[in-house]
């Protein structure tokens, strides 16, 4: 069976890193890991491009370590390809650039690189993301070849990750890519602008994204009502596109995340309709509104060769599958010489206590991190390699042999409200969608009908998003994720 090929779009906080270990963790006929897109989201993309830098440092000296103790290395998929590692997007297409440093610390990481600067790889590695600078002499060459060599499990890219996504979706089999998108949707918006047939080559973009039927993040602050429990650690998501103003600095006093929406989405809503406006049969009436003084990538021609298949897991299915302390505990403390485990209970650490501090009224034996990002990483690895849609065809509702389940749904991201920004719109009317029933099939399908502000019921308007709605098991995940990262490979 040919492996799941796929590109990781991330914003590298602590579940993204854990993301990628479970990627790599896999076995080279599983799934193939052709690139990182990195990216601005929990940090910012340098910091970001920092810890990429830092997961392959450590599942080099994991592997190390394992050799010399006898044990199998793991991570067979990098021995069999060595990722590119490009740097897209450094802030949205039109908000003001918010980062979630008040949860996964101001590195992204917990604060790692401050608190153990000694873990952290010397800062040569930033040499392999510039050019080369002219006339260096035979020393300088050969010490950027070394400072390469060191970094031999990734191969680093001068050209922006949107530039990188598209060049392998045209050098490859139609619908052969998956695109995993774990931040913010910037770059893979960026990519579908500058040439939407091409990036219209992926076999399906899978994204953690969006909250449709509950709370946005972070969803725990909503099961807390004591307001003395929860003041003043109420978390602060920090404006840092702007300027150093007092406004800023009032703004950033405030949690600046809606009730409504998810980080993802809300880091950048106008990439995330974008996005989601691919998988329309008409993407023109889902598009957002053009920003008045913004910057505003072009619209999709009116005619595409397809539309996207896109599978969304938002906070609705991602928030229930945890990674209990207890359990990892129970993996890691046996560990005491591995480099990985001493590396990743550090900031693993670090963010249980920043939940413990977001809701101080649970119990500190039963804290978890809730694994959104890895989800969609045990979704590629575990779907079927040959379930693959080669003719073009949308599959609408399915289940697949790993009990994955799916629902298509008109679901928007909204752009433009006061109160709403990135907030998942659904139709929950129970109309259903209308089929020339009121309609005139060969009108426009941007005139507007009455009763119908938006089209949400005529077939040819509105996204065609199919979102996760059942996975293999809330409880079986966690011990998944462990035994990959840490033990033998599954």
């Amino acid at each position: 069976m040919p492996p799941n090929r796929i590109i990781i779009d991330t914003d590298p906080g602590v579940d993204d890193v854990l993301a990628m270990l479970l990627a790599f963790s896999a076995k080279p006929e599983e799934l193939e890991v052709l690139m990182l897109s990195v990216q601005f989201g929990n940090i910012d993309v340098q910091n970001c491009l920092r810890n990429v830098v830092s997961l392959f440092h450590f599942i080099e000296k994991e592997r190390a370590w394992r050799k010399e103790q006898g044990r199998p290395e793991g991570f067979a998929t990098l021995g069999a390809r060595k990722p590119i590692v490009a740097v897209g997007a450094e802030e949205p297409l039109a908000e003001q650039m918010l980062v979630a440093d008040f949860f996964h610390g101001i590195d992204g990481l917990g604060g790692i690189h401050h608190s153990h600067p000694h873990l952290t790889p010397a800062e040569t590695w930033k040499s392999l993301f510039s050019p080369a600078p002219e006339g260096l002499t035979a020393a300088e060459t050969a010490e950027l070849q070394a400072i390469e060599d060191q970094h031999s499990f990734f191969t680093p890219s001068l050209k922006s990750a949107h530039e990188e996504i598209l060049q392998l979706l045209r050098d490859n089999e139609p619908d052969t890519i998956t695109i995993v998108a774990i931040g913010p949707l910037t770059n893979l918006a960026i990519a579908a602008a500058t040439d939407p047939e091409a990036f219209l080559r992926v076999k399906e973009v899978v994204v953690m994204g969006g909250a449709v039927d509950v709370p946005g993040n972070p969803p725990s602050l909503s099961r807390i009502h004591n307001f003395e429990a929860t003041h003043p650690s109420t978390p602060r998501f920090h404006l840092i596109k702007q300027p150093n103003t007092p406004l800023r600095r009032q703004l950033n006093l405030r949690n600046q995340m809606t009730p409504g929406a998810e980080f993802n989405f809300y880091g950048d809503s106008v990439a995330a309709a974008r996005v989601l406006a691919l998988t329309s049969p008409n993407p023109s009436t889902t598009l957002p509104p053009l920003l008045h003084g913004k910057k505003n990538l072009p619209a999709y021609p009116k005619k595409l060769s397809k539309q996207l298949t896109l599978k969304l897991f938002p906070l609705d299915i991602t928030t229930p599958h945890k990674l209990p302390r207890t359990l990892l505990e129970s993996h890691t403390d046996p560990l005491t010489d591995s480099p990985l485990a001493t590396w990743t209970t550090i900031f693993l650490t670090s963010t249980f206590h920043k939940i413990l501090s977001i809701a101080p009224d649970q119990d500190p034996e039963q804290v978890g991190l809730e694994l959104h990002d890895p989800l969609t990483i045990w979704y590629a690895l575990t779907v079927n390699a040959n379930n693959n849609n080669n003719n073009g065809e949308r599959q609408g509702v399915e289940q697949d042999e790993a009990q994955w389940e799916f629902v298509e749904e008109d679901i928007r991201v909204e752009t433009a409200g006061q109160w709403t920004r990135g907030c998942c719109i659904a139709d929950r009317r129970g109309k259903g969608m209308r089929d020339g029933d009121g309609y005139d099939r060969d009108a426009d399908v941007e005139t507007e009908v009455v009763g119908d502000a938006g089209g949400w019921l005529d077939r040819r308007r509105g996204n065609r998003v199919l979102r996760c709605v059942r996975t293999p098991g809330v409880d079986k995940f966690a011990p998944v994720l462990l035994e990959r990262m840490f033990g033998d490979v599954v």
